[in-house]
This record gives structure tokens, C-alpha cells and sequence, in this order.
């Protein structure tokens, strides 16, 4: 079976091995077939036939009607067979996979393992001679060689020798790579055939275990991941430095509770601008619509008359029933953010003009009107009823945490199951072929800063809840950096049409959780913009070497 001073095998001795296990459950799979004929494929076919039924409008509602019933009785009597021959079947796949439980890895896959690691080690060692020759022979011509062009000349060759012997290895390897891979996938295609590809859990997680080791890249991975691992090594150096500089433990379950309440009205600014840079845009204003909203939101559910005044007015809403000012806020606090990002997203839309401009204008507009509306004086708190009421600690978990989980899921399903999310991909990775598609690249990219408007609005409303107040101008500033660099973080592309909720999600706990802890530490507020901006720029670098890679 195996050559006589060599653990490696010829195609022709692996066809050899394979053969008798070939042969005997295939003649299993031939007796399987022929119970199947009649029973499991015809009910497959009938099953098929109806639903094609269904779709077909050639027919009259009496033709299907007809066609249906007899499509019924056939299934009936081709249920009637498979019923019939379950028993017989279920033999003859437990019989066959007796056989190659016993005899599968003895008989073969071991044998074609011990040959992939030795023609593994005999490429490693052939590019080692190989390249060892090809310096010799180097070395030996640039001594005979006196003239500076042609010693630069023998250089390049040599270079480009070097690179063929290498490119020969991984080529060599990979052939390895590829012959074991298909040895073990065998296996798994012989019982895809005998069940009907139903395979057990463990199965399943034995395929996609062995597809990740096949197609995994080193430098893909790192750069995928590369940015993530090292988040999670300084969380962990934070953990260690933290009990031992201010002593006391920063992974904690009211760390971990405080975190993801910070993290939740962040997260809806977070959905909301990932939409943008979906589309290959940004927004700049984010931070100036939390201090509008927050404010909008403090006036109307202040407790009592407001202690600053809008254009000189004083407003005083406390007249109202309790659970209609907080509604009141959320509708105003929606309104006032979405009119902006709508005119951010018609003149961005219709004009060709980039987000870039376009939201700073609305963000020096925004905070010039509420400055001047407003005087920059903050408003105080709101009525302390309000947050006990709507986003109250139930055994000490903040239920705010749950009105972010309902905007990652509400989001996800736009992006992920809905026409308007398609179509938010299409525009952002190409907009000249989306609208030649006939996909309105105008509605989509005005729809797409309509939902941030919406969301900025939920989460400056929801901010100023978890704050009892405190709206004033100057709140937010900031914030768009960190809802950028969230997204940035978590995958989503500037380059557009790249991006997935979970990213999104990830990103914005990774910036809250890094910041939190830093805060714990006692490191001052401005070098915690050095940490975010080093973290944007190795994240925006790696999303272009992808780029680059992919282009």
C-alpha cells in the first residue's frame, strides 16, 4: 500500500486504499437508493411539484385545484412506501456507518495523514536546499562579477529566484493542505449521501471546525482581528493594574452593570451613524444633537418652571400628566434631530455633496442656535419620578440596558431583512451600478439619515434620563468621535456597503468599557482622547489594508 521507504503515497495507492470502502458503501447506498425510489424521492418530487404549483399563474384556480388533489393522493402513497421502508433504510445507514466508523480512519484517513506530514516535511526540507543552492550559485557569480550594474543585475535575478522558490513551497503546501482536507471531507460526503445530508451536531461542528483550520490565513485573521486582540489584552492588563494601583477590582458585576448602562443611549447614536458610513459617509454633528436633544428633553420634563429660558421664554410644562411630558420629550427630541439630518441628507443626497460638509454645517448650526436660544446655561434636573418610571433598576439591573437591545434588534432586521437594508448596502459598496439597477440611490441616502435623526433623537432622550437632566448646549461634545470610531472599530467600512450590526454593537462596548476603566484608573480625561485616537487610526489603517487586499 505504501512505498517501501517512504510514508508518502502515490495517488494511485491513496485511490487503492480508498477503494474497498468506496465499493462496500456504495453498494450500501445502491440498496438505499432503490428503497428510496418510490418513497423519500417521490414525496421529495411531489413536495417540489406542489410548490411549483402554487407559484405557476398558467393555470385556473379549478386546474389547480384538480392538479393539487391528485398530487396529494400520489404523496399520500409515496408517504405510504417511505413509511414502509424506514425501518429496512435506517439498517442499511446504520450498517453502513458501523463499517466506516471501523474501518474509515484505520484503513485510510490515518495513512493519508502520516503522508501529508511527511510531504510537508520534505517541502520544507526541498525549499531549504533549494534556497541554500540558489545563494551558493549567487555568491559564486557576484564573485566573478566586477562591473556595479551587472553585480545590481545578479541581485534582482537572484531576488526573483528566491521568491519562485517560495511561491514553489507554498504551492507545494498547499497541495498538502488540500489532500488532507479532501480525505476528511470524504467521509462526510459519504454520509451526507447515505442521510440526506442530515448530519448530528457534533458532525456539523466537526466540518465547520475543519473548514476554518483549511481556509484560515494568518494575515487575515490579524487583520480582521488584529485590533480586537489587542483591545482585550489591555482590558486585561486594566484588570490586573487596577486592583493592585487603586485597590479595587475593575471586573465586577456593577462595573459590568455601570458599563452597559453608559454603553446604551451610545449605542443608538452608534446604529444610527453606522448607516452613514454604510454609505461610505460620516456624521459630524452627532454630539451637537445630543446637546439639543438633552435639552429639549430637560425643558420638557423639568420639574417645575425652568431655571433658563428659550429665546427669553420660560417654559414651564409641569402641568402636565408625568407620562405624557416623557413622550412629549421623546416625540420633540426625534423631530428636532431628524429635520437636521434630513437637510444634512437632502444636500448630501442631491447635491453630491459629502457628508463631511454637510453634517459639520448642521452641527455649527445646531450649536449656534442652541447657545444663543438658550444663553449656554444648562437646565438643571428633571422630575426624579421620570427615570424611576421608565428605566428603573429592577434587583439592581438597569433596565435602560433592554431599550438598547430593542434598537439592535430593531436595526438589524432594517439592515439584515428589509428592502431599505438591501438596498443601504447596494448604494454604499456601489452607487452608480445600484442606481442603474433602478435602486433610488436619492431616497436611500435621505432615508438613511432620516433613521440616524431617529435615533439620535432616542438616545440623546434616553441620556438625558439616565443623567435626571442636566441638558445645556455643551453636552455630547465629543460624542461623535466615539459613535465613529465605535463603528470604525467594529468592522463597518468606510469604504461602504461592508458592515454588520454585531460589529457595531461590539465596538460601542469595547469604547465604553476602555474608557470606563481608564476613568477607574484616575487617568486624566485628555489622555483618554490620545487612547481613542491612536485606536481610530490603527482601525481606520486596517480597514484600508483590507480595502487595499480586497481590491
Amino acid at each position: 500500500m505504501v512505498a517501501e521507504n517512504t510514508k508518502i503515497l502515490t495517488a494511485e495507492q491513496e485511490a487503492n486504499l480508498l477503494q474497498p470502502i468506496d465499493e462496500y458503501v456504495g453498494g450500501i447506498q445502491a440498496k438505499i437508493d432503490a428503497l428510496r425510489v418510490d418513497g423519500t424521492d417521490r414525496v421529495i418530487e411531489i413536495q417540489n411539484s406542489i410548490d411549483n404549483l402554487k407559484r405557476d399563474r398558467i393555470y385556473t384556480a379549478q386546474e389547480k385545484a384538480a392538479k393539487l388533489e391528485t398530487y396529494k393522493k400520489d404523496l399520500e402513497a409515496a408517504k405510504a412506501v417511505e413509511a414502509k421502508n424506514k425501518e429496512g433504510v435506517s439498517k442499511l445507514i446504520a450498517q453502513a456507518e458501523s463499517y466506516l466508523k471501523e474501518h474509515y480512519n484505520t484503513d485510510y484517513y490515518q495513512a493519508v495523514l502520516e503522508s501529508c506530514k511527511e510531504e510537508k516535511k520534505l517541502a520544507l526540507e526541498n525549499y531549504t536546499a533549494s534556497v541554500a543552492q540558489l545563494n551558493k550559485e549567487h555568491q559564486e557569480t557576484v564573485s566573478k562579477l566586477s562591473d556595479q550594474h551587472e553585480i545590481k543585475d545578479e541581485k534582482y535575478v537572484h531576488k526573483n529566484r528566491l521568491f519562485d522558490a517560495k511561491m514553489q513551497r507554498a504551492q507545494n503546501l498547499q497541495q498538502v493542505k488540500d489532500r488532507q482536507h479532501a480525505a476528511f471531507d470524504h467521509k462526510f460526503h459519504l454520509i451526507d449521501m447515505l442521510r440526506m445530508s442530515k448530519f448530528t451536531f457534533g458532525e456539523t461542528m466537526a466540518q465547520k471546525w475543519e473548514n476554518y483550520k483549511y481556509s484560515f490565513n494568518r494575515r487575515d485573521f490579524l487583520l480582521k482581528n488584529g485590533l480586537y486582540i489587542a483591545i482585550i489584552i489591555i482590558f486585561i492588563a486594566l484588570c490586573i493594574i487596577t486592583p493592585i494601583v487603586k485597590n479595587t477590582p475593575l471586573l465586577t458585576v456593577n462595573n459590568v452593570l455601570n458599563i452597559l448602562s453608559q454603553a446604551s443611549p451610545r449605542m443608538f447614536l452608534a446604529l444610527g451613524v453606522a448607516g452613514l458610513i454604510l454609505l461610505a459617509g460620516t456624521d459630524l454633528s452627532i454630539g451637537r444633537m445630543v446637546g439639543m436633544g438633552m435639552t429639549a428633553a430637560t425643558i420638557v420634563m423639568h420639574s417645575g418652571p425652568n431655571t433658563g429660558g428659550v429665546f427669553g421664554h420660560i417654559f414651564d410644562f409641569s402641568g402636565i400628566p408625568v407620562i405624557v411630558r416623557v413622550f412629549l420629550a421623546l416625540v420633540v427630541c426625534i423631530i428636532l434631530c431628524t429635520i437636521f439630518t434630513t437637510i444634512a441628507g437632502f444636500f448630501t443626497a442631491k447635491f453630491k455633496m459629502h457628508p463631511f460638509i454637510s453634517t459639520m454645517a448642521t452641527m455649527l448650526v445646531i450649536f449656534g442656535l442652541v447657545t444663543y436660544s438658550t444663553k449656554g446655561v444648562s437646565f438643571g434636573g428633571i422630575d426624579p419620578t421620570i427615570p424611576k418610571m421608565i428605566i428603573p433598576r429592577v434587583n439592581g439591573f438597569p433596565t435602560i440596558i433592554l431599550w438598547a437591545v430593542a434598537a439592535v434588534a430593531v436595526v438589524w432586521f432594517i439592515w439584515n431583512k428589509t428592502t431599505f437594508g438591501k438596498n443601504l448596502y447596494a448604494v454604499g459598496g456601489n452607487p452608480e451600478a445600484a442606481s442603474v439597477s433602478g435602486i433610488s440611490v436619492f431616497k436611500v441616502t435621505v432615508g438613511a439619515f432620516i433613521m440616524a435623526g431617529v435615533l439620535y433623537g432616542f438616545g440623546s432622550w434616553l441620556e438625558c434620563l439616565r443623567m435626571t437632566g442636566s441638558g445645556s448646549a455643551a453636552y455630547g461634545q465629543g460624542w461623535e468621535m466615539d459613535a465613529i470610531a465605535a463603528c470604525v472599530v467594529g468592522g463597518i467600512s468606510f469604504t461602504g456597503g461592508i458592515g454588520k450590526i454585531s460589529g457595531c454593537v461590539v465596538g460601542v462596548f469595547i469604547f465604553t468599557a476602555l474608557t470606563y476603566s481608564l476613568t477607574i484608573l484616575g487617568i486624566d480625561t485628555n489622555l483618554q482622547f490620545v487612547f481613542s485616537g491612536i485606536i481610530i487610526l490603527v482601525a481606520v489603517m486596517l480597514d484600508c489594508l483590507k480595502y487595499v487586499q480586497k481590491k
